[in-house]
């Protein structure tokens, strides 16, 4: 059985950002695979190790100040599974919280939790509207879409971006990178929510968590004609030709 973990639902879920959880266990579940829903709330315990797919979504920044603490606690555990394939998603908030700082407007530097070598610098101008990102997936090339809202500027270090902005802004709106990767661990700016709008990328995470497992399968093909033709419908939006 699949365990996914969702951490800080009622705290971390801005733009549907639950419906990436929606759409992973369902995909699961119409393929006859065992998976069930772990929500983590501020205090509550969590064994990292034994969960397969975590999603840590985006929040207000009064929000991200509530977690911060208690994430910070968590950090070594979450470092140690994140280094033995944890899959993760970890989009806005969730992303920036990763790094190793956020530096306000005014310069205060508030620190991340470091697992990830990379920081953000709160900007002037909000990021804002939709995005098309090119990803690569086990050398396979998708057009994946979603919806930007941030006024904080990631720059990566070493670690690898998510994929190449098409349109929209991406992580800064300067060097036309989107998101970062490190390992399993799968970092975006982009709502919608993501992984219903994009199910190879879904899949993707799957079959990741089935990986790591030691539950290496090909997935059954499922019936996507109304998530490729809304993908699609969107791109053509912003004029990007599949």
């Amino acid at each position: 059985m699949l365990t996914v973990c969702h951490l800080y639902p009622d705290l971390l879920n801005l733009y549907g950002d639950r419906g990436n959880v929606i759409a992973f266990v369902r995909r699961c579940q119409w393929r006859g695979i065992p998976v069930r829903v772990q929500e983590v709330n501020l205090g509550q315990p969590v064994d990292f190790g034994a969960v397969d797919f975590l999603l840590l979504g985006g929040g207000s920044d009064r929000e991200q100040e509530l977690i911060t603490a208690d994430l910070q606690q968590r950090a070594p555990d979450l470092a140690a599974a994140i280094e033995e394939g944890l899959v993760v998603l970890a989009i806005c908030g969730g992303y920036q919280l990763l790094g190793r700082y956020y530096r306000t407007l005014e310069g205060a530097e508030i620190p991340g939790l470091g697992i990830l070598d990379l920081y953000t610098e709160a900007g002037t101008k909000r990021l804002i509207g939709n995005i098309a990102v090119e990803i690569e997936l086990d050398g396979r090339k998708i057009h994946a879409c979603g919806f930007e809202n941030h006024s904080g500027q990631t720059f990566l270090g070493k670690v690898k971006p998510l994929g190449r902005v098409l349109k929209g802004y991406g992580n800064n709106g300067q060097d036309g990178l989107e998101g970062a990767r490190y390992k399993n661990v799968f970092c975006t700016y982009l709502h919608g929510p993501l992984l219903p709008k994009n199910p190879a990328l879904t899949d993707h995470l799957l079959q990741l968590a089935l990986r790591r497992r030691g539950m290496e399968a090909g997935l059954t093909l499922l019936d996507d004609v109304f998530e490729t033709r809304a993908n699609r419908v969107m791109l053509r939006r912003l004029g990007i030709k599949k």
